[in-house]
C-alpha cells in the first residue's frame, strides 16, 4: 500500500491552470460546496469540501458554503448547524460566502416564467406514476405528456396559480420541454417544480412550490458566478440538464455566457468497510442500530471527529488519494495510516490500564509515594513531562501477567521480573487467586537499585509494562471502537437482503473499570492521547467529573489482537 502523497496536478487543477492561461473568465476561480441539509455530512463528503475549499485556497479565489435547501420535508436546523460545524473543523473558513438555495427562489420563480414565455417549460397534470411510464426504457423514446403544448398563456395562469396554492399537492408540476427521445433520461421533460405544502427552515410558508434540485443547483451556481463547479461521478448524466437550465434563456439572471459555470465530476470515494449511503447511515440512526449520528463508529465527519481522528489527518487522507475520474476503492488501512501518522506526532503518551489486576508491591512502606519523571513524547522535549505517583498499591492489565507462561512471554508469572515503564524493576513473589482460582492479587517486591536516577549500571529485564497507581489514579471508562461492518464492502448485499447482516457484533467493547494516570485529571472533550501499548484515544463529551470517559481512535501499529498481546 502506498502511503506517499500524490502531487496536487490532478486533472481539474490542469483544467484550472488551463483555463487561467486563456483568461477564461478573467482567471478568476470560484468553487461551492453545496451540500443538502437532509442529513450529517460522511467521509466522501470530506473529500468534496477538501477538494472545493482547496481549489479555491491553491489559485487565490472563493469557494462558497451554499446549502442546497429545495426540499424542506427532509431538512432541519440541526443538519445546517452540524455542516458548518464539520466544514470549520476540517479547517476551512466560507467567511462571508454562506448562501442558500432559498436565497434565489425569487430570481428561480421568475427563471422559470422566463422558460414559459419562451415556450420551453410547460405544467402537466400527469402524476409521477404516470409520467415515469411515459417516460420509456433506455433505446425506446418516450411519450409527449398530453399536456405539454398547452399554449404559453394556459401554462403561465396554472404556474402561477400553484405559487398561490390553488392546487392540490402532487396535483401539478412544471416540467421542461427538452427531448422526449433523447437518449438521456435526465432530458426527458424533466420536472422543474413540484407542489409542496410544507413550511421551509428560511421561507417559512411563503413558498408551496418548490424547485427540483438539479434546476435551483444550476441556476444557484450561475447567480453566485460560481467558475468550476466540481461534483461527483454520479452526476455526469445530470450535466446536459445543468447545461440546460443556465442556457435555455440567454442572458437570464444577468447570466454573461462567457462567464458562465462549467461542471466537472470526479470520481466519488469509497472506502473498504464504510458505507456513504446517506440513507442507510439515516437507517442506522433510526433503528438505534448506532448511538446517533455522531457515534465514533459511524463513518460521518462528527463520528470520526468524536472518534478522536485529527483534522490534519481527513485533510491528509483526501490528498493522499487524489482526485480521478475512474471510481476508487480506499483502503481504510490508509486512513488508519495517515491517523496514526498525525497522532504519533501530536499526542501526548500516557498510562491507563484497562482491564486492571491489583499488584501490590510489599517493599514499598503503606502510604509512600515515590515521584518518577515521565516525558510526553520520547521524540519531543518541547511537550514536557508530568509527574508520575508509585505506590505501594497499583494496577498492571491482566493480560500481562500468566500464571504458566510459555518461553517467550516476557511479562509477569510466578517469580518472574519485569520493568514498571518510568519505574523500578519488579518480582512477582505471591499470586492471590479467589475460590474460584481466579488471579485476583498479585504480592511483588520492588529493586530499589533498579529505580532510574538510582546510579551505576542500569539492571536489564525483557519486560516493560504499564501501570497506574490505584490512589492516585482516575477512574475511567474505555470505549474501544472498531469497524462498524465485518465485511470490505457492507453495502454489497442480494437483492431483497438487509445490508446491516454485514454489521460487525465486536465493534464496540466497553471496560468500565479502567485507570488513568493522574495527569488526565481535567482533560477536556476532544484531547488526544496515546495509551502506551495500546493505542490512541480522546476524551469524549460523556466525561463527568467522576469518571473519564475514552474512546479509541486507532491502535498502534499493529492490529488490536495483537496490542492486547504486545511486549
Amino acid at each position: 500500500m502506498s502511503t506517499e502523497p500524490p502531487s496536487k496536478n490532478d486533472f481539474i487543477r490542469q483544467i484550472i491552470q488551463e483555463d487561467r492561461r486563456t483568461g477564461k473568465r478573467h482567471g478568476r476561480v470560484q468553487t461551492r460546496f453545496p451540500p443538502e441539509p437532509n442529513g450529517f455530512l460522511h467521509i466522501g463528503h470530506a473529500k468534496s469540501i477538501n477538494l472545493n475549499f482547496g481549489l479555491a485556497k491553491d489559485f487565490e479565489g472563493r469557494c462558497f458554503l451554499r446549502f442546497d435547501d429545495t426540499n424542506p420535508a427532509t431538512e432541519d436546523e440541526l443538519f445546517i448547524r452540524s455542516i458548518q460545524e464539520d466544514v470549520r473543523w476540517l479547517g476551512f473558513d466560507w467567511g462571508v460566502d454562506l448562501r442558500f438555495a432559498s436565497d434565489y427562489f425569487d430570481a428561480i420563480y421568475e427563471h422559470a416564467e422566463g422558460l414559459i414565455k419562451a415556450g420551453k417549460a410547460f405544467v402537466d397534470d400527469l402524476t409521477s406514476d404516470q409520467m415515469r411510464e411515459l417516460r420509456g426504457v433506455p433505446g425506446v423514446p418516450g411519450k409527449e405528456s398530453p399536456h405539454r403544448n398547452r399554449s404559453v398563456e394556459e401554462n403561465l395562469d396554472l404556474f402561477r396559480r400553484m405559487k398561490a396554492g390553488e392546487f392540490p399537492d402532487g396535483s401539478r408540476t412544471l416540467r421542461a420541454k427538452i427531448d422526449m427521445a433523447s437518449p438521456n433520461f435526465n432530458m426527458r421533460d424533466p420536472v422543474l417544480y413540484r407542489i409542496k405544502r410544507q413550511p421551509h427552515p428560511k421561507t417559512g410558508t411563503k413558498w408551496v412550490i418548490y424547485p427540483m434540485y438539479d434546476y435551483a443547483h444550476a441556476l444557484s451556481d450561475a447567480i453566485e458566478k460560481t467558475t468550476h463547479s466540481i461534483c461527483t461521478l454520479e452526476f455526469e448524466d445530470h450535466r446536459p440538464l445543468y447545461d440546460w437550465s443556465i442556457d435555455a434563456i440567454p442572458g437570464a439572471l444577468g447570466i454573461d455566457p462567457a462567464e458562465r459555470p462549467n461542471q466537472y465530476e470526479f470520481a466519488r470515494m469509497e472506502v473498504t468497510y464504510l458505507l456513504t449511503s446517506k440513507r442507510k447511515l439515516k437507517e442506522l440512526v433510526e433503528t438505534k442500530t448506532v448511538a446517533g449520528w455522531d457515534d465514533p463508529r459511524m463513518p460521518t465527519i462528527a463520528g470520526m471527529r468524536r472518534r478522536g481522528v485529527p483534522a490534519a489527518a481527513f485533510r491528509d487522507f483526501c490528498d493522499r488519494t487524489g482526485v480521478a475520474k475512474a471510481a476508487q476503492m480506499v483502503e481504510i488501512e490508509l486512513l488508519d495510516h495517515c491517523i496514526r501518522e498525525e497522532l504519533d506526532r501530536t499526542a501526548p503518551r500516557v498510562m491507563v490500564v484497562t482491564k486492571p489486576l491489583k499488584v501490590t508491591i510489599e517493599t514499598i512502606a503503606a502510604g509512600e509515594t515515590i515521584s518518577l519523571e515521565a516525558p510526553f513524547h520520547p521524540s519531543n522535549p518541547d511537550m514536557g513531562s508530568r509527574k508520575v505517583a508509585l505506590s505501594r498499591d497499583l494496577v498492571i492489565e491482566e493480560t500481562d501477567f500468566m500464571m504458566d507462561p510459555p518461553k517467550k512471554f516476557f511479562r509477569l508469572g510466578p517469580g518472574r521480573e519485569v520493568r514498571l515503564r518510568y519505574g523500578p524493576i519488579i518480582k512477582c513473589e505471591r499470586v492471590v487467586t479467589d475460590a474460584g482460582g481466579n488471579v485476583v492479587e498479585l504480592v511483588c517486591s520492588h529493586d530499589p537499585s533498579s529505580m532510574p536516577g538510582a546510579g551505576g549500571e542500569p539492571r536489564k529485564v525483557k519486560g516493560v509494562i504499564h501501570w497506574v497507581s490505584r490512589e492516585h489514579g482516575i477512574a475511567t471508562e474505555v470505549r474501544n471502537y472498531d469497524r462498524l461492518f465485518a465485511v470490505p464492502n457492507p453495502a454489497d448485499v442480494e437483492e431483497g437482503e438487509d445490508f446491516k447482516k454485514n454489521l460487525n457484533p465486536n465493534s464496540l467493547e466497553v471496560l468500565p473499570n479502567a485507570l488513568a494516570e493522574a495527569s488526565l485529571a481535567g482533560s477536556k472533550p476532544g484531547a488526544t492521547f496515546q495509551f502506551e501499548r495500546l493505542g490512541y484515544y480522546v476524551v469524549d463529551p460523556d466525561t463527568r467529573p467522576d469518571k473519564l470517559v475514552m474512546n479509541r481512535t486507532v491502535g498502534l501499529r499493529d492490529s488490536w489482537a495483537k496490542e492486547q498481546t504486545k511486549d
